[in-house]
């Protein structure tokens, strides 16, 4: 969507499959030059301690490509999941919606512009 990417997560992820999700966004925003990357969760009813730290991962790589990453979508049942496993997800930024999630890119993309 415009300079974003967006990445819409559902079902029950496999190991192998988040890994090529890994891979597959990964390069998809270094072939882009996407400017910000909407990663949504919300199809997401389960997420165990693997998904989460790849889903961490991603983020991180992102922006180490230069990119802004915000996860949306987050259930109530996956983030007490992901407290309780003590995935380390300080470094990412979430919204609710992924209108807020928008909103939080482009906010960052204008600080970054003064």
């Amino acid at each position: 969507m415009g300079d974003n990417l967006i990445v819409m997560l559902q079902g029950d992820l496999e190991d192998g499959t988040i890994e090529q999700i890994e891979r597959d966004v990964t390069r998809e925003v270094a072939r882009s030059q996407a400017r910000g990357a909407l990663i949504d969760v919300s199809g997401l009813s389960v997420v165990d301690s693997f998904v989460a730290r790849i889903i961490s991962r991603i983020v991180a790589m992102i922006r180490l490509l230069g990119s802004d990453a915000t996860v949306v979508g987050i259930q109530p049942a996956v983030a007490l999941a992901l407290v309780e496993l003590g995935v380390p997800l300080k470094h990412v930024a979430t919204a609710l919606t992924a209108e807020q999630g928008m909103a939080r890119l482009q906010g960052r993309r204008r600080e970054r512009a003064r």
